[in-house]
């Protein structure tokens, strides 16, 4: 029967175990004579210090996923920053060019406000002059 105490090498799998574990996993599997008990006994503090380090690699662990994870939180919120000013700046460029629109459009409707008015003024005036040829028509006819 081997001990514990005889080095294994196992092939190493995409499995995440030490050799440290798949050690305690077989001392499960062993029978309870004298050799594994004492054994067993004095991996008591290995066992105590493997839990105590998979503890601290789960915290290690964790705080590098932490990390991680705020970096990509800073990321994105980099992104969004970025997206928003670029949004920003369009939204400033199509203010600047409706106001020019407007602008142009309020000239050409004073322009055209102008035009009518004056329009407006000569077709009086020449309702004015056909009432005056009227009257003067009618007078002829009258005189004849």
């Amino acid at each position: 029967m081997m001990s514990l105490e005889d080095p294994v090498q196992f092939p190493v799998f995409e499995t995440g175990l030490t050799d440290d574990d798949i050690q305690g996993i077989l001392s499960l599997f062993q029978t309870g004579d004298s050799t594994t008990t004492t054994t067993t006994t004095s991996s008591g503090s290995e066992e105590t210090n493997r839990i105590a380090g998979s503890a601290e690699e789960r915290k290690r662990k964790r705080m590098l996923s932490n990390r991680e994870s705020a970096r990509r939180s800073r990321w994105r919120k980099k992104r969004q920053l970025e997206n928003l000013t670029s949004e920003v700046n369009r939204l400033r460029t199509e203010n600047q060019e409706l106001k020019n629109r407007l602008f142009l459009v309020k000239h050409q409707s004073q322009l055209l406000q102008g035009e009518n008015d004056a329009i407006l003024t000569e077709c009086e005036y020449l309702r004015h002059i056909l009432a005056d040829l009227g009257r003067v028509l009618v007078a002829m006819r009258l005189l004849q």
